[in-house]
């Protein structure tokens, strides 16, 4: 009974061992391929911005539509993204310095990009607003995964 034992807890340790070991990798590749989980980070995001408003995305919808309100901007890296989803007339409300039904339509001075004399009204694109957030917020984020490697052992 003892060596079942013996060799369960063995086994056991192997297992954590070996997870602990590719979540160690993990942050290892993370840090080693940055540039490149940016560059498809923003297309991807460019990408499903063609979902925004369709069918079954309210989710993915009511996601860009907080974020460009929060955080004032307007598209991945400027309103030009909304362009391809739009056909070059438009972006959604939400990229609107004040929110009103249809202010996304054809009139870009109303836009968190726009320019006026006097005035910068878009500070960064969105991916970068958002990426600085999550980088403040990063001492979180350590936290939460230390708790969850102190507790798998």
């Amino acid at each position: 009974m003892s060596s079942l034992y013996a060799s369960l807890s063995r086994q056991f340790f192997v297992l954590l061992l070996l997870i602990f070991l590719l979540e160690a990798l993990s942050i290892i590749l993370f840090f080693a391929y940055k540039d490149e989980i940016d560059r498809y980070a923003q297309a991807d995001l460019k990408r499903g911005l063609q979902f925004f408003g369709t069918e079954g995305n309210i989710g993915l919808t009511n996601a860009w539509s907080i974020v460009q309100t929060d955080f004032r901007c307007c598209g991945v890296s400027n309103h030009t993204d909304w362009f391809s989803v739009y056909n070059d007339t438009r972006v959604p409300d939400s990229c609107c310095l004040e929110y009103s039904e249809n202010c996304g339509l054809e009139r870009p001075d109303t836009w968190w990009t726009a320019v006026r004399p006097g005035v910068q009204v878009c500070l960064q694109p969105c991916y970068k607003q958002v990426k600085s957030w999550m980088q403040h917020n990063l001492l979180s984020l350590w936290v939460s995964a230390l708790c969850t490697g102190v507790t798998q052992v």
